[in-house]
């Protein structure tokens, strides 16, 4: 005993009237897309504003020019570099420590000291005469300064502290700025200059700016 199972009829041939109509269809709406969407968009053409309604104009052409201050900013080569140095001053003992820096080029810094001492900041520019310096600040007698500094020419820039009391005082600095090297000095001992290659990213470090 077999059994069958009747075959399913299969659907009518569209005509060829159906066959135009939805090719006629299908161009009409990549048209719609084309005039309303695709223009606009990628060609800045916008024949009957749609692209402006949907916000679609903002996407074709070159990007508007931003407008750039020029002031502000200061670029430079390399990274910043950073320091940090301590000095122990018996009483009536003075140190003077100095960055590097050219014209243009600042830094950021913070100094306490354990005790009260008289602080100097002052720079010697390139080709100065010998003991002629600027000061930036003089203060009498203090714990602490924190600040931030733009050379105004080349040469060292740095700070002056004495101490003035009877007890001993640790003076500690932390500098982070375009500085290349330092200079310190003290009495009756002849100055000691330093390269300065730390930077806040490993391999930053370059030698020249």
């Amino acid at each position: 005993m077999t059994s069958s199972t009747p075959e399913r009829p299969l659907p009518p041939a569209p005509t060829k009237t159906k066959l135009l109509v939805s090719t006629l269809a299908a161009l009409v709406v990549a048209a719609v897309v084309l005039v309303t969407i695709v223009l606009p968009a990628e060609f800045d053409i916008d024949p009957l504003g749609t692209g402006a309604a949907l916000g679609l104009v903002v996407l074709s052409g070159a990007p508007a020019e931003i407008p750039v201050r020029a002031d502000g900013l200061i670029a430079h080569a390399s990274s910043y570099r950073t320091d940090a140095r301590s000095f122990v001053l018996g009483p009536g003992r003075f140190v003077e420590y100095k960055y590097r820096l050219e014209a243009g080029r600042g830094m950021v810094y913070t100094w306490t000291a354990t005790n009260w001492v008289r602080s100097e900041m002052h720079s010697e520019a390139d080709g100065a005469p010998a003991g002629t310096a600027e000061f930036f600040e003089v203060a009498e007698r203090t714990l602490f300064r924190h600040g931030s500094y733009v050379a105004p020419f080349p040469g060292i820039h740095g700070w002056y502290w004495l101490n003035e009391g009877t007890d001993t005082v640790t003076v500690t600095l932390h500098a982070a700025g375009f500085f290349s090297g330092s200079t310190e000095f003290q009495d009756s001992v002849p100055p000691l200059e330093r390269e300065i290659t730390e930077t806040p990213e490993p391999g930053a470090y370059r030698r020249e700016f």
